[in-house]
């Protein structure tokens, strides 16, 4: 089972590069491009809004395919996007081959969690999960720092290159080690999107979506926002890069484990409140390099120690319809990274690129609400007793 799901998360990790990426090298687009740095950090809004807009229809229209010849497609989408993206003149041609990788994105990594989630028994399901999101956060780790410093040792264009190796490095590796997965039943695009009329579910993916865009908000722009610990060095801020996303990883398979013992409540609102306290304290911390390394390191695990808690808790609430729900996550953490792109321009012209973790905590702190309502929802609906039906009774029969 861990071989397999480790293939997964190799995929993840291209993903996660692609994804983070960007961040580390936006102010060398930008000069690049010819345009704001504002503007440049709208190329993750375009992938991530690719991605969380494509996934449902993707899943809908691809269900009857064979997974493993998904997975493949969407890593070798993946790798076009990003071929492009090395290779285009302009920033509208790069912006629409965000539009591509994010594309291939929405093919993989859903796909990936449904079938991490099938590969599992039921007791280390949460463990399962963590490992193929373990890919995510590994790439903050090590994907972002390392095309972070590509790119400040050389062009933006050359890490675009090295992301596109990873996407196809991944094909090769889910190719030749996974086993051959069936499709799913055909599901319309409409059933697909049908767990949103849940209230549990709809607050749950709300959460996802509010945690993610404060948690972007920052990291989206981190180059601009922590330049007073790393002094504008590229090198700098990959360390820094490299010390959230270890951070990260452990905050990931940590927050499986401890789901699978503590349950998901207690560690998504813990998670949620440090979180939310590390980034009023931003404007501080993020002006020395040691300060702001332990700030990173706060956000990394209690940032990724949210997602497994929250699939999990999709789960829960209905195990039969998991792969439509977890989909839908998907989509909800994309969405809050796609919105995150406009929240943290917003915040730069408004307050300044140091001041923004202050925007961040109010929509982590925002999610700590939808969380506790989507916690009552599903105690109140637990222990709703199921109405038993009337017992049929039977005529006597006439006297004679």
């Amino acid at each position: 089972m861990y071989s397999r799901l480790l293939v997964l998360a190799l995929g993840t990790f291209a993903i996660g590069t692609d994804s983070f990426v960007v961040a580390g090298i936006l102010p060398n687009v930008a000069s690049d491009l010819h345009v704001s740095t504002s503007a440049a950090g709208q190329l993750v809004t375009v992938f991530a809004l690719s991605y969380a807009l494509l996934s449902p229809v993707m899943a809908a229209t691809t269900a009857h395919w064979p997974r493993k010849r998904l997975l493949l497609t969407g890593l070798l989408v993946l790798a076009l996007g990003n071929i492009l993206t090395a290779l285009l003149p302009t920033f509208t041609l790069v912006v629409l081959s965000r539009v591509i990788a994010g594309l291939g994105a929405a093919m993989f990594t859903p796909t990936a969690s449904v079938t991490a989630s099938t590969l599992a028994p039921p007791e280390k399901r949460g463990k399962a999960l963590a490992i193929v999101m373990a890919g995510l956060s590994g790439a903050t780790a090590l994907g972002a720092p390392i095309g972070t410093v590509i790119g400040s040792q050389s062009d933006w264009r050359t890490t675009m290159w090295f992301v596109a190796a990873l996407a196809v490095l991944a094909a090769i590796g889910v190719a030749a080690m996974l086993p051959a997965v069936p499709s799913l039943p055909p599901v319309k695009l409409s059933q697909r999107l049908r767990p949103l009329r849940d209230s549990r579910i709809l607050f749950t993916l709300l959460t996802t979506v509010l945690v993610l865009m404060g948690l972007y908000t920052v990291y989206t722009y981190i180059a601009v926002s922590f330049d007073r610990a790393t002094d504008g060095n590229g090198t700098t801020l990959a360390i820094l890069l490299f010390i959230w996303g270890i951070a990260a990883t452990l905050g990931n398979l940590g927050g499986g484990s401890l789901t699978d013992k503590l349950g998901g409540r207690i560690v998504i609102n813990s998670a949620i409140i440090i979180a939310a306290a590390d980034f009023v304290l931003l404007p501080l911390t993020s002006r020395h390099p040691v300060t702001a390394a332990i700030a990173l390191i706060i956000w990394g695990l209690c940032g990724w120690g949210v997602l497994v808690p929250q699939q999990h808790r999709l789960i829960q609430i209905n195990p039969a319809g998991a792969p439509l729900s977890i989909a839908l996550n998907a989509a909800a953490l994309y969405l809050g990274v796609s919105a995150s792109g406009g929240t943290g321009a917003a915040g730069i012209s408004l307050f300044g690129a140091h001041n923004l973790g202050l925007v961040g905590a109010l929509f982590i702190a925002l999610g700590l609400i939808t969380a506790e309502t989507a916690r009552t929802l599903i105690t109140r609906h637990n222990n709703t007793p199921t109405p038993t039906p009337a017992p049929t009774t039977t005529p006597a029969p006439p006297r004679s």
